[in-house]
């Protein structure tokens, strides 16, 4: 079942009227008793100011009382003070009553008595009148009073629904606002609290929603162009092993151009295997968030690095130090992506540099105490000073490089860097090869990996 839906400004016309419901009730009830008590008073005082007269007239009246007709208008009765006989009474006779204001019942009517004592004969003479006189009054201003008070309650409905108006019309506004996504909400104080603060959310909010389409735009459209840049560069080994097996598989070939053959496929495939590899990691670090970074120990990471490295590249000569080993080197970073960057640091130098030494050294920023310098120096052809931006695209392979390689290992290295707030650079090391320098900085928040890769476009 669906339940009724009322405007805000109708809702503050019936609370103004529920809340004058509830005033008028208690002063109505407060008044009514009022009214009542101040009736009764009223009549006890009348009857008081007629028994002076009759008492002063009692003992000349008495005997004329019988006579009189009451016409149940007023009712006297004067009896003895000793034993309560009647010496004289109109015919409504009152019962027997001690002095003061009582109210009786005589044959089913209501009296209001007073009754005074008239020394000079020794008697009790009390007077009466019917009690619906008071009644009556009573009822009738307390029928006004109901009048009134539903007038008010009416009343209080009108202005609420008058003055509700310019109550809700900034949120109002602030709802056509909203619908028409409005970038700027909040212009200036409505003198409202409550609608100031819910535009305030609703900004938020629409700023929010706003930058989350933008990051899900970018992220869309980085994994588009991701897309076709990866299928462009797997699309030519592809291309290449399915000539050679078609040319294996067709054409009848010499043991040696078999073999030729078969070491070209070989090669090709690996190449594939390791740009399908690339791939990985790099998805890998666009979709990382803030609960992979830990405390993380880069003097120990670079060790293992550098145990592992020497088991796949013999021959080669690699080390790793410190700087100041006084200094701690344990700071809250991604460890997979540490560890990523030294792997593909060595393997490009070995692989594309050509290189027999390598020397990992970590040191300390001197200008920020929170930034970590990864230095991977080698001995090999290094890169030449106007590829050493260019070779950090994605796909892109500089003039030495081998033969064998996706294109995106220094890719991945700077978008580690950047993970971790900070940025990787080529020069020309000292060893006569190339120098990798990579910056990294002590954080408990990473920057989002889409907005940086998205930059990299």
């Amino acid at each position: 079942m669906t339940r009724r839906r009322f405007s805000l400004r109708t809702r503050i016309a019936a609370a103004a009227a529920l809340g004058a419901t509830f005033i008028v009730l208690a002063i109505g009830v407060v008044v009514a008793l009022a009214i009542a008590r101040n009736n009764l008073s009223q009549l006890d005082r009348r009857l008081e100011t007629a028994s002076t007269v009759v008492v002063a007239n009692a003992a000349t009246a008495g005997p004329f009382l019988g006579a009189l007709g009451d016409g149940g208008a007023f009712s006297v009765t004067i009896r003895s003070d000793t034993d309560g006989t009647v010496r004289s009474s109109t015919p409504t006779r009152l019962p027997e009553l001690t002095v003061g204001s009582a109210t009786v019942e005589v044959d089913g009517t209501k009296y209001r008595a007073y009754t005074a004592r008239a020394g000079g004969i020794n008697a009790l003479v009390s007077l009466a009148v019917p009690y619906a006189e008071a009644r009556d009054i009573t009822v009738e201003q307390q029928h006004q009073v109901a009048f009134f008070g539903l007038g008010a309650i009416g009343a209080a409905a009108a202005l609420g629904w008058v003055f509700g108006g310019p109550a809700v019309r900034p949120l109002m506004e602030l709802t056509r606002l909203i619908a028409r996504r409005e970038p700027n909400l909040v212009t200036e104080s409505s003198g409202i609290r409550e609608a100031d603060e819910l535009a305030a959310a609703a900004k938020s909010m629409l700023s929010d929603v706003a930058s989350a389409q933008e990051a899900t735009s970018a992220a869309l459209s980085t994994a588009r162009d991701f897309a076709s840049a990866a299928a462009h560069e797997l699309r030519t080994p592809l291309t290449a092993m399915r000539t050679d097996i078609e040319v294996l598989s067709t054409v009848a070939l010499e043991p040696g151009q078999q073999h030729e053959i078969l070491v070209d496929l070989a090669r090709t495939q690996r190449r594939v295997e390791s740009t399908l590899r690339d791939l990985e990691r790099l998805a890998k670090g666009e979709l990382s968030t803030a609960d992979d970074f830990v405390e993380t120990d880069l003097t120990q990471i670079c060790d293992l690095a550098v145990m592992e490295a020497q088991r796949h590249h013999r021959g080669v000569t690699i080390t790793a130090e410190t700087l100041d080993a006084a200094l701690p080197y344990a700071i809250r970073a991604f460890p997979g992506g540490i560890r990523l960057i030294l792997d593909n640091a060595v393997s490009n130098a070995v692989r594309h540099g050509r290189a027999r030494t390598i020397r990992i050294t970590l040191s300390r920023s001197r200008d920020e105490s929170t930034v970590v310098v990864i230095t991977v120096d080698d001995d090999g052809c290094g890169v030449a000073p106007e590829e050493r931006t260019r070779v950090f695209g994605r796909f892109t392979r500089g003039s030495t490089a081998g033969p064998i390689g996706s294109g995106l290992g220094l890719a991945l290295i700077e978008q580690q860097a950047m993970l971790h707030n900070g940025s990787a650079r080529l020069l020309e090391s000292p060893l006569g090869g190339a120098r990798l320098l990579v910056e990294i900085r002590d954080q408990t928040s990473p920057i989002s990996a889409t907005t940086d890769t998205t930059a990299q476009q």
